[in-house]
């Protein structure tokens, strides 16, 4: 079954900044667009137009959004769902056989970078898809300029799997270089087992270590993707911080998150929260077990 790249839309400008790279991105890897636009009927507005009305304003917007995106690049194949109901329910279920979903995030300027939103952040807790979140005002220059699809690893390579698979598939089809990046620190003293020092001795210290340690994660990645530049790139720091301190030089960014919920609900996890609120560029949010 070929999946769509999908888009939530809801009329306004970070939205339509969404579809605008979502269709970019289905027209780079030969996918269907498919753009949703999820609505509620507003009994405040009934004296002017009722439930039929509304819906047909609601079409007409994306309709006419899609018209426009089309125009850009002739030949795509689009398709919209106005469906009613609440906005996560419906893009929840849109993402379930989409290839990824692309939504829309305000942002205020370099530092504050992305207001996630309630509906962005349930929805990337809830869906098993990956989910991109687009700025508005996102600049489609910057895919053209050279710059890096960066990717999180961390952990054994198996942690890492989706969000490398992601972003090499992303890069092949932008010829764009992958820069995977993977953070360290000191562990306490406690943590230290007769194994892990072993394993450090052989390894030549902790630095030398992580950089075998990525160099294992990246090495399938490379043999299936042969054509793609790869950049290792291993720092000191927590993850999220060695992470933005490279989303100067990213068109993409790219991390994972775990799938599974826990006694508090779906998560979307520390170092994706703060990558989402403070990164310039778009970032795709990665699901694995």
């Amino acid at each position: 079954m070929t999946r769509p790249i999908t888009a939530g839309v809801d009329g306004t400008e970070e939205s339509l900044a969404a579809l605008a790279w979502a269709a970019r991105e289905a027209v780079r890897r030969g996918l269907p667009l498919r753009v949703v636009h999820a609505w509620r009927f507003q009994p405040e507005l009934a004296e002017l137009a009722d439930r039929a009305a509304q819906e047909q304003w609601m079409r007409d917007g994306t309709a006419e959004a899609v018209r426009t995106v089309v125009e850009r690049h002739p030949g795509l194949d689009a398709a919209t769902e106005v469906p009613e109901g609440a906005p996560v329910e419906a893009l929840t279920a849109a993402a379930a056989d989409a290839e990824l979903l692309v939504l829309g995030s305000r942002g205020h300027g370099p530092v504050v970078g992305f207001l996630l939103g309630s509906v962005g952040r349930q929805v990337i807790a809830e869906t098993t898809r990956p989910v991109v979140l687009v700025r508005a005002g996102d600049d489609p220059s910057a895919e053209a300029a050279g710059r890096d699809v960066v990717v999180g690893q961390q952990g054994e390579p198996d942690d890492s799997a989706a969000a490398l698979r992601f972003a090499f598939e992303t890069a092949a089809a932008r010829g764009a270089t992958v820069r995977a990046v993977r953070a360290w620190s000191l562990p306490p003293v406690f943590a230290y087992s007769p194994g892990s020092l072993k394993m450090l001795d052989e390894a030549g210290g902790l630095e030398p270590y992580e950089k075998k340690a990525l160099a294992a994660a990246l090495q399938p990645w490379r043999e299936r993707f042969p054509d793609v530049p790869v950049v290792e790139h291993v720092e000191m720091g927590s993850a999220g911080q060695v992470l933005l301190s490279v989303a100067g030089r990213a068109q993409l960014m790219v991390v994972g998150r775990r799938a599974h919920r826990t006694a508090v609900g779906a998560r979307i996890g520390s170092v994706a929260h703060g990558v989402l609120h403070h990164a310039g560029c778009p970032v795709a949010v990665v699901p694995h077990d």
